[in-house]
């Protein structure tokens, strides 16, 4: 309701992650600047220890404004404002490479081109009914299916939480038509006791984003009977950018698929050189879906968008029949569960302890989150630190999604030529440590 009013009064609402601490969340509010704050009731406690509260002209819980939001408006005709396609619908925090967050500019253009993308490529009818279950403080959350859902007339069961058991038993009982979920949560509901015996015959594929999808995985959907589409996208750009076709799912394994209908993409090479097939290099998108930029932030701006090419910072590979993959990270990012976590916010946060001489976060295989963090540690001569002191000192200042769930203390941190950390060696070192054990 709160996001129709903003589209209604012409305000930009700014969703904000609950699992941030309030030391982070300080950060994206000053960045913002709200001048109404909602919160749940729930939260009190977390709210109050915001500093940048005072700053805010207006607080109010959701319990406060539900009346104004839900009660026929009797006295007063509410006053028409006037939309423009340019005009911003919300800012979406993503994380950077520096390790300050950036706020994605969405506006009704992005909104509704990505709409039309979605249901050329996912055959969308006002007949189709899902479950919504992915964060409100995520582009998933809003637009991978909410909002094209919501422009062509289908309909949502919209969840509080993500609960394996229940969404199973609603998507039976409900008749769903499309699931939307990254792959640790397809794997937690096939986990379930209860996905042998439901039934979801009504459902014509699930639309898998966020980290690829491990082909036993998919087999395990497959036999019964739901087909998988993965795709990619991203916060400033879509997110409904490519697609692979379920019939595709386990021949091109790993794949993305085909750009969807209106982009314009290109790989290059560092110089901006297009590439041909089978050559790696950076992704760009070109779509009136592509951001008009980052919220009081010109010089990122300026760095991410050239003449309307957004750099993706994705390194990708186009095979001979036309497929794409994502190689690599350029912007040496991991996900956890669905989470977006970069190392630099990682590392700087640890190198503000005391004893901590150097530190290098890398993602590493998960079996439940798909990826983890994982900091290398030096330790200031003379100074001792062990893994369940660093847990602690991370606590309540940093998600848990960020917070590395294994710490190493090592002599040195190995570098490239350039006198940076080579995270490679990191990993490699890694990897050999878990085969020889």
């Amino acid at each position: 309701m709160i996001f129709l009013a903003c589209i209604k009064a012409g305000a930009i609402l700014v969703p904000l992650n609950f699992r941030l601490t309030p030391r982070e969340l300080d950060v994206l509010i000053h960045d913002a600047e709200p001048r109404l704050f909602v919160y749940e009731s729930e939260y009190q406690k977390e709210v109050e220890k915001l500093e940048t509260l005072s700053k805010i002209p207006i607080k109010k819980t959701v319990q406060e404004i539900t009346p104004f939001l839900t009660e026929p408006i009797t006295n007063h005709k509410p006053p028409i404002t006037q939309i423009d396609q340019e005009d911003p619908v919300m800012i979406l925090y993503t994380a950077g490479t520096t390790g300050l967050s950036k706020g994605a500019i969405i506006n009704h253009r992005m909104l509704f081109w990505n709409s039309i993308n979605t249901a050329l490529r996912l055959d969308l009818t006002t007949e189709d009914h899902t479950q919504s279950f992915a964060p409100f403080f995520h582009t998933g959350g809003w637009n991978v299916l909410f909002t094209p859902f919501l422009h062509h007339g289908a309909s949502h069961t919209l969840l509080t939480k993500f609960d394996p058991d229940l969404i199973l038993q609603l998507m039976e009982k409900e008749r769903a038509t499309i699931l939307f979920g990254v792959p640790t949560m397809l794997q937690m509901m096939s986990d379930s006791p209860i996905f042998k015996k439901v039934d979801l015959s009504s459902v014509r594929y699930a639309i898998v984003g966020g980290a690829p999808m491990p082909i036993p995985l998919i087999n395990i959907w497959h036999e019964k009977g739901v087909y998988i589409r993965q795709g990619y996208g991203l916060t400033e750009v879509g997110p409904n950018v490519f697609s692979l076709h379920q019939d595709d799912a386990i021949r091109k394994k790993g794949s993305i698929g085909f750009p969807n209908f209106y982009f314009d993409v290109k790989i290059v090479d560092d110089n901006e050189a297009e590439l041909g097939a089978n050559e790696v290099g950076e992704l760009w998108l070109k779509s009136p879906a592509v951001m008009p930029g980052y919220w009081r932030n010109s010089e990122e701006t300026a760095k991410s968008i050239t003449d309307g090419w957004f750099h993706t910072g994705d390194m990708v590979m186009k095979d001979d029949e036309g497929y794409f993959f994502v190689v690599d990270r350029k912007k040496n990012m991991f996900i956890s569960g669905g989470e977006n976590v970069f190392p630099a916010e990682i590392e700087k946060f640890l190198l503000s302890n005391a004893a901590i001489k150097e530190a290098a976060v890398i993602g590493v295989p998960d079996e439940k989150w798909g990826e983890v963090g994982k900091a290398f540690i030096v330790v200031k001569g003379g100074e001792k630190i062990s893994s369940d002191n660093l847990q602690e000192y991370c606590k309540g200042k940093l998600a848990k999604y960020k917070t590395p769930k294994y710490f190493e203390i090592i002599q040195s941190i190995p570098k490239n030529d350039a006198g940076k950390t080579d995270k490679k060696k990191l990993l490699a070192f890694h990897e050999n440590k878990i085969t020889n054990h």
